[in-house]
């Protein structure tokens, strides 16, 4: 922090967004979830900002920041940072306002973002391996050219922009009781705080965090933004290590509670949303909806809750393992090692077991020189679809019962 105090952003800031991005973006949706309200014990809603312009709520702040520069400062064009979302949000913005752009994004930044960002006509540079990284170098950048920064969440403009986000939802949801939306560097929250607590104090407002790089929680409890030495998740739209200085000052005033889940969480609740919502959502825009069915928000709803599905800009081959881990952790997916004789028609006894117990196997190895095995003994690795926990600990249970030594692979990636 400077030590100097931060004036919050008032609800007249967000209104004055949101008049100034009438007609620009989207009203995104806020469609009921009977899988959420089954969880919760209350109505759940989903506010869909994976439906919105570039695929994300982004493009409301980086619109309205861009939108306010003197036409000076948008004649030297303008430069940001971001593993996606706020690339796809701030050259689209800049497409549309006349302004040419320039995005830092982190090495291995997803292929599908990348290539939307410069379809909407934007430079992509790459620098390091973290958003933080790719600040710094935006920074520099901005410094030896005199291209307006864009800072993905940290500024007023993109505070109030954002905000808009919860001005819809008390519209759409006006007995909305908790609110719940991922947070990486929490320009997203800070502004919904700002609309939400100004209009009906009496809403909850949650913020999620992934597990392997929440950099709130320890910022709270020490009072001032703190930097994670390292962060590691599949949800790279909120892996952000340290809080903007501005955005802290609004959690930490306006937000109830800021809560964490894992990756195996995001990867359950993506699953949910693609089989029960038919949502394509990614796993930064899942992060709500994995807290609400793991009850990470404590305590629970006590009415209608929303959760924010903030962005659907997923990589498709990211997708394919997010499943596979989400059925891996929903019980419904098993790697398993299964040690037999080594004789002719084994292998086919072993299948028959399994295709007896209605499984599913998906690939098989068959291995009998490993320095594991005893002589005449072989080992197959198997994948196996089952319908849930209970089917596949009664696999497990039947193999064994039929003399095979199991022993599921738990740490393994399908």
């Amino acid at each position: 922090m400077t030590g100097v105090p931060l004036d919050l952003l008032s609800l007249s800031d967000v209104e004055a967004a949101r008049e100034l991005l009438t007609g620009v973006v989207e009203t995104t949706p806020v469609l009921h979830s009977r899988p959420l309200s089954e969880v919760t014990g209350v109505p759940t809603w989903l506010k869909c900002e994976n439906q919105q312009r570039a695929g994300s709520y982004k493009v409301r702040g980086a619109y309205t920041r861009i939108a306010r520069l003197s036409d000076a400062e948008r004649k030297r064009g303008v430069v940001a940072a971001s593993a996606g979302n706020h690339a796809q949000g701030v050259a689209l913005a800049a497409e549309l306002l006349g302004a040419s752009a320039t995005v830092f994004m982190p090495e291995g930044a997803p292929l599908p973002k990348v290539t939307a960002t410069k379809g909407y006509g934007a430079a992509i540079e790459y620098a390091g391996t973290s958003v933080d990284d790719a600040l710094d170098a935006a920074k520099h950048f901005a410094a030896e050219t005199g291209a307006v920064f864009i800072h993905p969440f940290d500024h007023p403009d993109i505070i109030a922009g954002q905000g808009t986000v919860g001005l819809e939802i008390l519209d759409q949801l006006p007995a909305a009781a908790t609110i719940v939306t991922a947070v990486g560097g929490g320009g997203l929250i800070s502004g919904l705080a700002v609309a939400v607590k100004a209009l009906r104090p009496d809403v909850r407002v949650v913020g999620v965090q992934a597990a392997g790089a929440a950099a709130f929680p320890p910022s709270l409890a020490a009072g001032a933004p703190r930097k994670l030495a390292r962060g590691a998740t599949i949800a790279d739209g909120i892996a952000v290590l340290r809080p903007g200085d501005l955005t802290f000052a609004h959690v930490s005033k306006l937000v109830d509670d800021v809560v964490t889940v894992t990756d195996e969480d995001l990867s359950a609740a993506l699953l949910v949303l693609l089989e029960r919502h038919k949502m394509v959502v990614e796993p930064a825009g899942g992060a709500a909806v994995a807290a609400l069915l793991t009850g990470a928000c404590v305590p629970a709803p006590d009415g209608p809750a929303v959760a924010i599905l903030s962005g659907g800009n997923i990589d498709p081959m990211l997708l394919l393992r997010v499943i596979e881990h989400g059925l891996t952790s929903a019980g419904r997916f098993l790697r398993l090692a299964v040690r037999c004789d080594d004789r002719p028609g084994e292998l086919a006894r072993l299948l028959a077991e399994i295709a007896e117990q209605r499984a599913n196997v998906v690939d098989v190895a068959h291995s009998r020189q490993s320095p594991r095995l005893s002589f005449g003994e072989a080992e197959v690795a198997l994948s196996v679809e089952t319908r849930g926990p209970d089917h596949s600990a009664a696999l497990i249970s039947a193999l064994r019962a039929a003399g095979y030594r199991v022993a599921p692979l738990a740490d393994a990636t399908p």
